[in-house]
């Protein structure tokens, strides 16, 4: 297992990228986010004894002939003959934006597999033209029913300068509004079937159960049905900061129900079972956006996105950018190195040419939406600059004639190791 040193967040001492892929070992897997703040200890990507990731070992079982595919479609018939006859217009609900994801798995689900889904979307920050004209073609191309909801504004932004200030975390609003909405809306219209796309183990994330979305206690806090658990909700954190702290400011307990988690007794009284399809089917980032362009009337942006070579995931939200921007400063794990990272687990580029992008665009200032992002977070430039800086590991970074370099570039590690 990887030794964590005192270091911030925790993170490992040893500075190592994987001799597969090329991502770094500081890259952290999900937390719970409803204890989240600037003391939280991450739990990095474990790296086996041949310095190869989780993810890494993860995907090759679709290749090496150990999951069998024939097999694991009969389950997927099998569950889908459970609901078949499920009372109501819908026997199970999928949560998305209308990217390639979410347009491979509702259109194969219903169009091949024949189930009625309800398609659920969070409202991203900021709207790109792109990002909504694709969820309109998911829509009126791909053929669903959906709801968008759209957080209270006042309170998103709120939450969004919070998260930004206290753990330089932008899109925490966005990622727990994404994992758990989908929930409520299950339970509010009697939906018995969630289906989530890939499993976390394809990014890294160690779960014992790649079929579900886990119920279990003692699973990955950053993948259970129950993250709050015992704790009163005035004590449980968003944006760095407990809830009570938010109530001091003039909000109500009411403007953060969007944001909590269904309570697990009625999850568990509805009998809600939540299921990831890429446990059941081959899943291919590329090929899913293929499918998605075909079926869902899904379109590529028409320049790459800041940070990285592609212009087809990721591109629905003005923020985007700026979460990948904060996580390359907190862990050294930039977009660059988490697009190149899929591409080349999946075969579509060598590790060479995954390092050459990491070189190229990981760690790209972001300024294509950085005046949105300022308006948006009423932050200066500057400012923000200063609270990037504050956020620098020191085990990471240093400084060289006035600019910030990682101590141990990808680059620089694997030119030492042949050497």
């Amino acid at each position: 297992m990887n030794q964590n040193g005192n270091n911030m967040y925790g993170l490992p001492t040893d500075i190592k990228y994987c001799h597969k892929c090329n991502v770094i070992n500081q890259k952290p897997t999900s937390t719970n986010e409803f204890l989240h703040d600037i003391n939280t200890k991450q739990i990095p990507i474990y790296f086996d004894k041949d310095n190869i990731c989780h993810a890494c070992r993860s995907v090759e079982k679709k290749w090496n002939s150990k999951i069998n595919w024939d097999e694991r479609e009969k389950e997927l018939l099998d569950l889908i003959e459970k609901y078949k006859n499920f009372k109501g217009p819908y026997n199970c609900i999928i949560g998305g934006s209308g990217g390639k994801d979410s347009g491979f798995q509702s259109h194969i689900l219903k169009y091949k597999y024949g189930m009625r889904p309800l398609t659920v979307t969070w409202s991203p920050h900021i709207y790109t033209d792109i990002g909504w004209k694709n969820l309109k073609n998911w829509i009126n191309v791909g053929g669903f029913d959906n709801f968008l909801f759209s957080p209270n504004g006042k309170v998103h932004r709120h939450l969004t300068k919070r998260a930004l200030l206290n753990i330089l975390h932008p899109f925490q609003p966005f990622i727990i509004g994404q994992k758990y909405f989908v929930t409520h809306m299950a339970y509010k219209f009697n939906i018995p079937l969630i289906f989530y796309g890939e499993p976390p183990s394809d990014y890294g994330t160690i779960i014992k159960d790649e079929e579900k979305f886990s119920y279990r206690k003692d699973d990955h806090p950053g993948f259970t049905m129950d993250p709050i658990g015992s704790n009163k909700i005035e004590d449980i954190k968003l944006g760095g900061d407990k809830i009570s702290y938010h109530l001091d400011q003039g909000f109500s307990l009411e403007d953060f129900y969007p944001y909590l988690p269904l309570d697990f007794n009625k999850i568990d009284e509805s009998k809600i079972e939540t299921r990831y399809l890429g446990y059941y089917l081959k899943w291919i980032p590329q090929e899913n956006f293929y499918y998605a362009s075909e079926n869902t009337g899904y379109v590529v942006n028409d320049k790459r996105s800041d940070g990285t070579f592609q212009k087809y995931a990721s591109i629905d939200d003005k923020m985007d950018s700026f979460f990948y921007y904060t996580s390359y400063i907190k862990f050294g794990f930039g977009r660059a190195m988490y697009d190149s990272g899929i591409e080349v687990r999946h075969g579509h580029i060598t590790k060479d040419e995954g390092l050459g992008l990491i070189e190229q665009f990981d760690g790209e200032r972001p300024k294509t939406y950085m005046e949105d992002f300022l308006k948006y977070c009423s932050i200066s430039e500057e400012e923000f600059d200063d609270l990037c800086n504050k956020f620098r590991p020191p085990h990471l970074w240093q400084k060289k004639s006035n600019n910030w370099e990682l101590k141990v570039s990808p680059k620089e590690y694997f030119e030492k190791l042949r050497n």
